[in-house]
């Protein structure tokens, strides 16, 4: 089990990035979370299996077609067994 936080800057709010995130972490069975952030990234905590976490890594440094990934930081966080389903957060 892998567990990252990841803070997508560039042109990511209003272009559908994070609903391309969360149906992304849906597929790939992840558990956590997507939001936008008050200075114009967005933040994304997810878990599950490693292959999993690196696709959704992969996926969101390409972001959908309307968006523009200028940077991916990556931050190792531990594993939650209380973490459950994946959720949009306003």
């Amino acid at each position: 089990m892998r567990r990252v936080r990841l803070k997508a800057a560039g042109f990511v709010q209003g272009v559908g990035y994070r609903m391309f995130i969360h149906m992304a972490a849906t597929e790939l069975y992840l558990c956590g979370w997507v939001r936008n952030s008050p200075d114009g990234s967005v933040d994304i905590d997810a878990q599950g299996t490693e292959e999993a976490v690196e696709e959704l890594i992969r996926r969101a440094g390409k972001g959908p077609s309307r968006s523009r990934v200028s940077s991916l930081l990556v931050e190792e966080l531990l594993p939650s067994p209380e973490m459950t389903g994946f959720s949009v957060m306003m």
